[in-house]
């Protein structure tokens, strides 16, 4: 068979194997613009041309390509470079974060945009709802790409020194929407192996015995490791600064298995194809053993044990009621804070299951490569990681190995929001490379996604508030049981932040709480965006609404007579922390963007008639990086052309740290962002840096950035004046130059200069920024939404962000963040749910059957950012890549309550669960 392709161009006669998707034989072939979101036609991340037509090329067989012409979207660009006028649009508009699903958007504009005019013209762009029916992105929220698809231009070049403050574009712009951008597995590895995992059927059992002859008989089969194989050192998946805020509970691979979808084994072969197959030939023998999904019934006396033998030394709170963490604590008594009460509500409240789902899945290539020495080879982990140096340190613990054997460097990140906090798959792909001399990688399907990796910790709150009439709140108590899953990654730190800002944003003199994180044989929960204070917000803020209505007063009114001040101490009963500190504050101007909402709106006249129409109002505080230090290293260097390079540890995924990086730069040395390059998520570049988690990435490592670029700044001043016999102050940095007192230093001639005096030193500079002292940041969400009685159909009339970010580094990054919170919290608050059945097996293990919001389903959000400065953070930045989140579902089920007069105290609200709840609640009234 004669087989014959167009790609961008370029003839290809190889056949596709039989099966072969289009998708796989494109990235095969280098066309790596072509990206991996969900292998089932979902998310459109795989969208190319065939003949003109946009198709998902991950269901497009790739036999079915034979004789057409293909169109990457690298081949969009004209032959001579110039882009696209869609690839400029979504340039001009920033119309992407990560970047992931760009390449999707583009072929889809595109293709429609060739189709105006043409008898095929069915004016989807007109209705950008229906025409994103098969796209998804999970970072911006839509508006960013509506924009692009409309024309509408954010990015600005600001002038030298002008560049904090303002639209400036991220650097990887041009690479990103030109399909050029290189994520984790856009390399191309000579003599690469491929992994794939068996993984349990069973949520708790031991591994009697496993039998892998037949599987290593398989064609291409190169090995089969088991826990025979692994390393007996237990550990946490979960990576912080400090890896004693986690317990050890976790090996490699496991003769004990404790929930469905928990690794076995691992079949390393030539091919996916292979590897796949020698999993299905492996036959393992189990004893399975008593499980436990529910948290309550995990801690009741007689409940299974799921880590029974280990000791105190794995940190784990109770072994044998299955608690990995608990906190208690008191502020005064509770228990006369009531009887002082007028009034006094108690509530339980429950949230659920949330997938990260970050189009770009966990995974990771290890090979060997030269030492510069040339003194042997070392290995190179190529990640999608948050936390490289945090991954190396934890690599080499685990497998002896010295910090300069192992480099750990992380591509562009496609998404994260907390759950690439983890090392879910350096470990095992590590264990084969070591094992075998030979480069390995392991890519997680989506389905692996959902039952391999981690989720959002589900959450029962049961809260208790009293207050005199007037409003004044005189308790606070809450019991909290978080379920971590099988293993404690992460769970005693999320349930032990989940009960700090939540608690402190509030005065009242009497305070008190228990909380438990859990251990049950179901998918373990991880770090997730705004770890764990989103699901206790939603129980605060929607019992202070409640408690307002019995109290008849408005809620913006109950909230700003206890919310805490400024300069005020944030009291919460699992004690103070010291380093913690309202740095500036801009919770009032919040609210007071809500009030005026409030009374500007007029979005309930476009409810349908006969609707059901309510508003409601949520807000939150959320420290500005995580505590106990969050460390950051960074170096700028003046380059022998004149330019500068920043290099610093943090990762990019769509938070806009790079950009941040070089607006902080360009502004210390009074020059432009364009001048500026960045070396960045490598443990080769700077000594250390804990990692783009805990919205860190601004006011940690941002601030090392400052501290480095600030001082190199000084150093080239004292170079030009020793270099012209000029007083020092006199010396003026410029983009390209120095001004001394009018003669004119090029940086370039500096540079020399600097060589010559044997100051070469001096061109450099370093920044080190601990993450201690903190601040708080505060966001406030409202809605106006409408309800069909008869259906449960809720629609969004009006949604309204205020966020105190500080000093706003750049407005177009920072408002994309806030719009992508809220579209990711609105998700969760509607119809996400992770479901399990009685075994604690996942069922939603696919796109389609999970429910991501669409561009249909995200309203267009107005942020509004107050006006503060911190004293703490860079230049008066605070973070604010979680905390929009946090005030979305108490604010959307205020709401809900307004309009039905019900209190929804579980998550998700979806349609079917409003429409019986108003169901029954007519038939209680006798309707």
């Amino acid at each position: 068979m004669s087989f014959d392709i167009q790609v961008n161009g370029r003839t290809f006669d190889t056949e596709p194997r039989g099966g072969q998707c289009l998708r796989t034989y494109l990235r095969e072939r280098g066309w790596f613009g072509v990206k991996k979101g969900c292998d089932a036609g979902d998310c459109g991340a795989c969208t190319v041309h065939v003949d003109g037509e946009p198709v998902h090329s991950c269901v497009y067989p790739a036999v079915r390509a034979e004789g057409r012409a293909v169109t990457t979207v690298e081949g969009l660009a004209s032959p001579e470079g110039e882009l696209h006028p869609v690839q400029q649009r979504f340039l001009d508009a920033q119309g992407y974060q990560c970047g992931m699903c760009t390449a999707g958007f583009l072929m889809t504009t595109a293709a429609l945009e060739a189709e105006r005019g043409t008898p095929h013209d069915d004016a989807k762009l007109d209705d950008l709802p229906r025409a994103f029916k098969g796209n998804i992105c999970r970072c911006t929220g839509y508006r960013a790409i509506e924009d692009a698809v409309r024309g509408v231009r954010h990015t600005e070049r600001p002038s030298a020194g002008e560049a904090v403050g303002r639209n400036v574009a991220a650097p990887a712009g041009p690479q990103v929407v030109t399909g050029t951008a290189r994520y984790t597995f856009d390399v191309e590895v000579p003599g690469l192996l491929h992994m794939k995992l068996l993984r349990s059927p069973h949520p708790h059992a031991r591994i009697l015995a496993i039998d892998t002859a037949a599987a290593r008989r398989v064609p291409g089969v190169v090995a089969v490791l088991t826990h025979e194989d692994a390393p007996e050192t237990l550990y946490s998946s979960a990576r912080h600064e400090h890896p004693t805020e986690d317990p050890d509970d976790t090996r490699v691979l496991d003769d004990v298995v404790r929930y469905v979808g928990q690794r076995v084994a691992a079949v390393v072969a030539d091919s996916e194809q292979a590897a796949e197959e020698g999993c299905r030939r492996i036959e393992v023998t189990y004893e399975e053993l008593p499980h436990v999904i529910d948290p309550e019934e995990a801690m009741r006396p007689g409940a299974p044990v799921i880590h029974a033998g280990k000791g105190p030394e794995m940190r784990i709170a109770r072994v044998e009621d299955n608690v990995a963490g608990e906190v208690h604590g008191e502020i005064g008594s509770v228990e006369d804070g009531f009887a002082e009460a007028d009034v006094v509500h108690e509530e339980t409240f429950r949230t659920q299951r949330v997938q990260h789902a970050s189009l770009e899945t966990h995974g990771c290539v290890a090979y060997f490569e030269p030492k510069e020495d040339g003194t042997g080879e070392r290995l190179t982990v190529r990640s999608s990681t948050q936390t490289p140096f945090l991954t190396r340190r934890a690599l080499c613990a685990l497998y002896g190995l010295p910090e300069d054997e192992v480099r750990v460097v992380a591509g562009r990140v496609g998404g994260g929001f907390g759950g690439k906090q983890e090392m879910l798959t350096e470990d095992i792909v590590t264990l084969a490379a070591l094992t075998l001399r030979r480069p390995v990688k392991l890519e997680y399907t989506r389905a692996e996604q959902f039952y391999g990796a981690t989720t959002r910790h589900p959450f029962t709150i049961g809260i208790k508030v009293g207050a005199r009439n007037d409003g004044t709140l005189t308790a606070v108590q809450m019991r909290v049981v978080s379920n971590t899953g099988a293993y404690g990654n992460h769970g005693p730190a999320v349930m032990f932040h989940s009960v700090g800002e939540s608690f402190a944003v509030y005065r009242a003199p009497h305070k008190k709480v228990e909380a438990y994180s859990v251990c049950t044989n179901v998918v373990p929960a991880g770090a997730f965006r705004g770890y764990g204070l989103g699901q206790v917000t939603f129980a605060v803020e929607s019992v202070m609404d409640e408690l307002a209505r019995r109290l008849g007063m408005d809620p913006l009114v109950l909230r700003e007579k206890n919310i805490i001040g400024p300069g005020e101490g944030m009291h919460s009963p699992i004690g103070e922390e010291e380093d913690l500190y309202i740095a500036s504050y801009g919770l009032d101007q919040c609210l007071s963007v809500v009030r005026k909402a409030i009374a500007e709106d007029r979005s309930a006249e476009q409810a349908p008639e006969g609707w059901l129409v309510g508003q409601g109002t949520g807000m939150a505080m959320i420290a500005t990086g995580p505590p106990g230090g969050h460390y950051a290293d960074a170096r700028v260097s003046l380059l022998e052309d004149g330019t500068y390079d920043i290099a610093v540890g943090t990762a990019e995924f769509g938070n806009g740290t790079t950009t941040v990086h070089k607006q902080i730069t360009a502004g210390a040395l009074n020059t432009t962002a364009d001048r500026l390059t960045v070396r960045q998520s490598d443990t080769d570049v700077v000594r250390h840096d804990t990692g783009a988690f805990g919205s860190a990435g601004t006011v940690v490592a941002g601030k090392a950035v400052l501290l480095a670029a600030t001082s190199l700044a000084e150093r080239l001043r004292t170079l030009a004046a020793r270099h012209t016999g000029i007083a020092r102050h006199l010396c003026v940095l410029g983009a390209e130059s120095v001004d001394c007192a009018g003669r004119t230093v090029t940086l370039k001639e500096l540079y020399e200069a600097a060589h010559a005096l044997g100051a070469a030193e001096e061109l450099a500079a370093d920044g080190h920024w601990g993450g201690s002292p903190r601040s708080v940041a505060f966001n406030a969400q409202w809605f106006r939404i409408a309800v069909d009685p008869g259906s449960g159909e809720i629609r969004i009339l009006r949604s309204v962000h205020a966020a105190d970010a500080g000093k706003v580094m750049n407005p177009m990054q920072c408002r994309g963040q806030v719009e992508g919170g809220v579209a990711q919290a609105l998700g969760a608050t509607l119809f996400e749910t992770v479901r399990i059945d009685e075994r604690g097996e996942v069922t939603t293990a696919a796109f389609r059957r999970y429910r991501l919001p669409q561009y249909a389903d995200v309203p267009r959000t107005e942020v509004h950012f107050t006006e503060t400065s911190d004293a703490i953070g860079p230049l008066g930045a605070k973070s604010m890549s979680e905390s929009p989140f946090n005030p979305v579902a108490p604010a959307f089920a205020n709401a809900l309550r307004d309009a039905t007069g019900i209190r929804f105290t579980e998550l998700p609200v979806t349609r079917d669960r409003v429409w019986l709840a108003l169901d029954e609640h007519a038939r209680g009234f006798g309707g």
